[in-house]
């Protein structure tokens, strides 16, 4: 009995590994969660145009940031991957590469496809609205067919209560 449940488990886990290509498929008809993954550093290509040859290691770190991959047996490659998995938006993986000699940058590597800021941030964003826009502002004509706002009446006596004189808050 023990080695036919050892078995059934063997089993049912093997099969649990074999769906993870399957996911895709089946999240159309049940939706699955999956976690955002985001890894590595965002390059746009506003900052790549402003890494030129010639520049210290310190100056390249301070527009791109730390690079994701520096081999110590490569210290003259940093390796500046991004990788993002985000539900709802196309996986995306962009690769750079900053070669030194010495501490000044010799060559930088940027892929083709690399996306201003305004394109990263539509190509991540899930958000669509249903229908249309919602319209922010109203035309004149719109402002002029709304009704006038009605002012209340002025009150009829003044309120009526204890009087209190309190002493000057400053002294003089």
């Amino acid at each position: 009995m023990k080695s036919f449940v050892s078995f059934a488990a063997c089993v049912l886990l093997a099969g649990c590994s074999s769906w993870v290509g399957h996911s895709d498929r089946f999240a159309y008809v049940v939706p699955l969660y999956r976690v955002e993954i985001v890894q590595g550093n965002v390059v746009t290509k506003e900052q790549a145009s402003l890494v030129k040859p010639g520049m210290s290691r310190d100056q390249v770190r301070a527009v791109l940031g730390s690079p994701l991959l520096t081999d110590p047996f490569h210290a003259d490659r940093w390796d500046y991957v991004f990788t993002i998995r985000r539900q709802g938006a196309d996986s995306q993986m962009r690769k750079l590469v900053a070669r030194f000699e010495g501490d000044t940058l010799k060559s930088f590597d940027v892929p083709a496809d690399l996306p201003t800021e305004n394109e990263f941030v539509a190509s991540i964003n899930t958000f669509r609205p249903k229908g249309d826009a919602p319209k922010l502002a109203l035309t004149e004509a719109e402002k002029a067919a709304l009704p006038k706002p009605v002012r209340p009446a002025p009150a009829a006596q003044e309120a009526t209560g204890p009087t209190r004189s309190f002493p000057p808050l400053e002294r003089e």
